[in-house]
């Protein structure tokens, strides 16, 4: 009976971990997808770059979200037989995504930083200290 509910559980663990894949390989797919008919547009046009620059922000946001789901197929598969050497994998792979995902997150974070500056700024009004540096 116990060998039984280990080969089970391993089973659904394993169905879990492809499922995870398999949402980051769509939502990586679809967001090339959309980045690629957004690029193809405004190719066509002149394009501002605040707008070229938001295809490129807006798949990066999709990229480090596909990240985070293939962390967690990794973290699975792992939960399924961890030998050292897979742990070892895991430690590696996760440190690289890890890594990836902080890059890409401080990028987005700086390009965001001035739309939300001026967004403040439009429903808001400019800061005391930004009027006292017009003077």
């Amino acid at each position: 009976m116990e060998v039984s509910f280990l080969a089970v559980s391993k089973t659904i663990i394993e169905f879990a971990a492809r499922s995870v894949e398999f949402a980051a390989a769509l939502i990586i797919s679809l967001a090339a997808l959309q980045a690629t008919i957004k690029a193809v547009l405004l190719f066509f046009r002149r394009p501002s770059p605040l707008e070229k620059n938001e295809v490129r922000l807006t798949l990066a946001r999709w990229l480090a979200l596909a990240l985070e789901f293939e962390l967690a197929a990794d973290i699975l598969n792992t939960a399924v037989t961890p030998t050292w050497s897979d742990i070892e994998k895991l430690a590696a792979i996760a440190t690289l995504r890890t890594a990836l995902n902080y890059f890409l997150e401080r990028e987005l974070q700086q390009e965001s930083e001035p739309k939300q500056q001026t967004a403040e700024e439009v429903t808001t009004g400019p800061s005391a200290a930004q009027m006292l540096e017009h003077r």
